[in-house]
């Protein structure tokens, strides 16, 4: 049996009403999806090639800007 999602702690809402996944929710799951999900413990590992270092960069960049 699954344990359900707890919000702010496995998920959360952004501005537009989507719901994001936590880096936690990632951890317990234990392996990237491939979907390049917003916050990605596994660099993305399993995203294709192209999108991926697309990804890598944006993340780099985001952090800078902090």
């Amino acid at each position: 049996m699954k344990t359900p999602l707890i919000e702010k702690i496995d998920f959360y809402y952004n501005e537009q009403g989507l719901m994001v996944l936590t880096a936690k929710f990632h951890l317990d799951r234990g392996r990237c999806c491939g979907n390049g999900c917003k916050h990605c413990p596994y660099d993305y590992e399993n995203v294709p090639e192209n999108k991926k270092a697309q990804l890598l960069t944006e993340r780099e960049q985001n952090q800078n800007e902090r």
